[in-house]
């Protein structure tokens, strides 16, 4: 169950920065991801704002369409993604940061690529298979 949002200050914005920056450094120094669960956290909705402000947004973006949407974002800060989860109705389900590469969600998975290898060996046997119409 998420976290209530608090309308008062809670004090957690400084050291949620801090985790992030040592999360950052374990990343860099040995390749550990780390997960946040921001709707885990106790924030007031000023924190949230101000934590986004802080973190600010970088070049890469994305935006995913499988069971309802998520929009990724790479902050000012290298190595620091947003995500944001919503279901159908277009409600936020989820909001994490993420200290990688790359967000999971982003990178393909096997079984989806053995899926468009077998479409495109059909398309290129001319049989129709897997092409776009």
């Amino acid at each position: 169950m998420p976290a209530a949002r608090c309308a008062l200050p809670t004090g957690n914005l400084q050291p949620l920065l801090y985790e992030i920056r040592h999360a950052l450094a374990r990343w860099i120094e040995s390749g550990t991801e780390h997960v946040i669960d921001l709707r885990s956290l106790p924030l007031s909705p000023a924190e949230e704002s101000e934590l986004l402000r802080r973190l600010g947004r970088g070049e890469v973006s994305a935006r995913l369409a499988a069971l309802g949407e998520s929009e990724i974002h790479e902050t000012s800060i290298s190595g620091v993604w947003l995500v944001n989860h919503f279901n159908q109705a277009g409600d936020p389900v989820g909001r994490f940061i993420e200290i990688c590469a790359s967000p999971g969600i982003l990178i393909t998975q096997v079984d989806d690529a053995r899926d468009a290898l077998t479409a495109l060996d059909g398309m290129l046997a001319g049989t129709g298979e897997g092409q776009n119409e």
